[in-house]
Parts: C-alpha cells; structure tokens; sequence
C-alpha cells in the first residue's frame, strides 16, 4: 500500500534559493511546452506526446544552461503533469462535463509552488529523524514527526502561502495494520449546529473555526487593502493573512481526523448521507457554515481510513427523508421540513424524537438494508 509523509522543512539560504530556482524552471518547462503544444496543434491540427516533449528537454537543457542547475526529474515531472492535464481535460470533454478545464499557464506569483522529484536509488532519504537528503539540495533540516515506513518513491517540496516549506513523501510497500473487529455498526449524521451526531447518541461539537476568527481576519484584511501594491509592507500583511488562514484549516483539519480516526476505531460500517456539498453552497445564507464545517473532507477521510483499517463505510441517497421518518414505527412526518424544528413528537406513536439522533439511526437501518 502506498502512504504519504508531509513533514515541514527548515531550508537555510542557500536551499532556499535553490528551491525557488527549481519552480521557477519547472515553471518555465510547463508553460514553454504547454504553449508549443498551442501552436503545434493550431499549425497542424495535432498534439505533442509526453515523448517528444521530453526529447525536445534534452536539446532545450543544452540552449539553456540554468535549466541544468536544477534536479532533472523535476523537470521530468513537470512534463508528466502537463501530459496528465491534457489526458484528464480530453476524459472531461468526453464525458460531457461542462467545466472541461483546459491546461492553463502556471503563474510566477502564485503563493503556492510545488515540484516532484523521483528518488532514483538513495538520493533521497531520512537522516536521524532531523534531517532529509533531496536531490540538488543535499541534508535539509526537517521536522521528522513520525517514523517513514517503506521505500521512497518521490518527495514534493512545496510552498505554501504563509512562507513555510514543506515536503512530502510517497511511499510504497507501507504494511498497515487492520484493526480488530468491534461489531459496531453506526450511522453518522453530518450537519452544521454539530459536526457530526452518531446514532448511538455520540455527538461531535463543530468548533466553527472560521466564524471564531472572522474579527481578527476582518482587520487583518483591512490593513492589507491600505498597503502600496507592491512594497514590502504590503508582502509582510499578505503574509499574516495567510497564516491565519493556514491556522484556521490546520484547526478544521485537526477536529477532522481526530473525529473520523475514532469514528473507524470504534466502529465496522459506518453509515452516512451522500450529501451534495457543491450544491449546498449555491445557497448563500448557509454556504460559509458548510465550508467551515468541510463536508466534503470528512468523507474522503473517512473513506481512505476505512480502506486503510478493513472498515466498511455505506452511502445512503441525499434524497432519503432521514430526518422525518420515525425509527419507531416508520411514519414520515413532512412537517420536520423546517429545519428550525429539532424536537418532534411522532403523530403516529407519540414517540419524542431528536432530529439528528433520528436522522442518524434513519441513516444506520437504510444503510445496512441497502447493503
């Protein structure tokens, strides 16, 4: 199985610039091919492979000597990446979709950058859990967090808006243990007021980091618009800006795997709404609570530690009543339409409900029936 490590590296000047040199040359490939691919097709009505663009690199490497100062199989990378976005753009147009997503030219003042390097041999490898070997830049100082499992395929050095470095690792031939059975069986109820509520009554507070933090970005922002387009000044506010945001997603994402780690542990099926998150968002009043909440990453968390772990994890229509049937005995009540209303009693039963405990063992018993 293969499995990535994202460790944070402490680059001194010199692997700094040497690390800004190599995007700007994986930049430089991407855009000089991607617009000969342009023309070629215009000129005469077909496209370059990954092939000849990579022959063409060689003869390109011997014009431009910079291009040599950088590792090879980044640039390398960079074709493949072009090549990827032309296959993926021609699979969306034959589908259908209607946002085909055409290639477009990478951007020199883009706050993230990334390029991959291929580990051919030992050239890259984790020294005393505190330094890491990257081609062309030699033992950078990383904060190693965990032990790195497996062989080494490639490492992505990135930059992220707030100014730090960070690698990350794929690995192959990672071992990862499955859990042992528990029998449990849960479904779990995603919302806004609480993150998650579980069907056996477990309900995960939604910390609504963002909202927390709205004041404090609102004047962060404002101090950025009254900066001189193009000074330093107005570098060190952007900076601030996006280190808020960066701490605001690292709290969502924290919440998040904390949540779905011990959802997997505790738990065999899990049971959840195909919720349309997209389609969610298109509704203004409610569209920043659901992108604080991330609806759409605790389901892909979700399902990559089921996978992980030997878990199972079951999707129930986003057009099922969830919330207005009765787990008693079954009566849909239209009138829990409102979402106002989290409290009801059962018209047919008399059975009290809470609305999203209710959805939750609606969502469980349709699940496991489905399944």
């Amino acid at each position: 199985m293969e499995l990535a490590y994202k460790f944070r590296l402490y680059p001194d000047k010199e692997q700094t610039q040497q690390i800004e040199r190599t995007f700007g040359c994986c930049r430089y490939v991407y855009n000089h091919y991607l617009g000969m691919r342009i023309r070629c097709y215009q000129e005469q009505g077909e496209s370059l492979t990954y092939s000849k663009c990579s022959a063409d690199l060689t003869v390109l490497k011997k014009q431009l000597e910079w291009l040599r100062e950088v590792d090879a199989t980044a640039l390398q990378s960079a074709l493949r990446d072009l090549d990827d976005a032309y296959k993926h753009f021609f699979r969306r147009m034959r589908a259908g979709e209607k946002k085909r997503g055409f290639p477009r030219f990478k951007n020199k003042h883009n706050p993230r950058q990334s390029y991959k390097s291929k580990c051919n041999g030992n050239t890259i490898k984790v020294l005393d859990d505190k330094y890491i070997r990257l081609p062309k830049l030699g033992a950078v100082r990383c904060a190693v967090s965990m032990q790195v499992q497996g062989r080494i395929l490639s490492a992505t050095v990135s930059r992220e808006p707030s100014g730090k470095y960070f690698v990350a690792l794929c690995c192959t031939d990672v071992d990862i243990p499955a859990l042992p059975p528990t029998g449990s069986k849960v479904g779990v109820d995603i919302g806004v007021k609480d993150l998650a509520i579980v069907s056996d009554g477990t309900k995960y507070d939604n910390a609504k980091n963002y909202y927390k933090s709205q004041q404090k970005l609102a004047r962060l922002q404002r101090q950025l618009s009254r900066k001189t387009k193009g000074s330093k000044n107005r570098k060190k506010a952007q900076m601030k800006v996006a280190r808020l945001h960066e701490h605001i997603a690292n709290q969502r994402k924290d919440a998040i795997h904390k949540m779905t780690s011990e959802l997997v542990a505790k738990h065999d099926i899990i049971c959840l709404e195909d919720l349309n998150a997209k389609g969610m968002l298109r509704n203004h009043k409610m569209a920043k609570a659901v992108s604080d909440a991330s609806f759409g990453e605790i389901r892909r968390q979700l399902e990559y530690k089921a996978a992980w772990h030997g878990k199972t994890v079951k999707f129930v229509s986003r057009w099922y009543p969830s919330s207005q049937l009765c787990h008693c005995c079954g009566q849909q009540n239209p009138m829990v339409k409102d979402l106002n209303i989290r409290t009801w009693v059962c018209p047919c039963c008399g059975a009290e409900h809470d609305r999203d405990i209710n959805a939750a063992i609606n969502i469980k018993e349709e699940g496991l029936r489905v399944a």
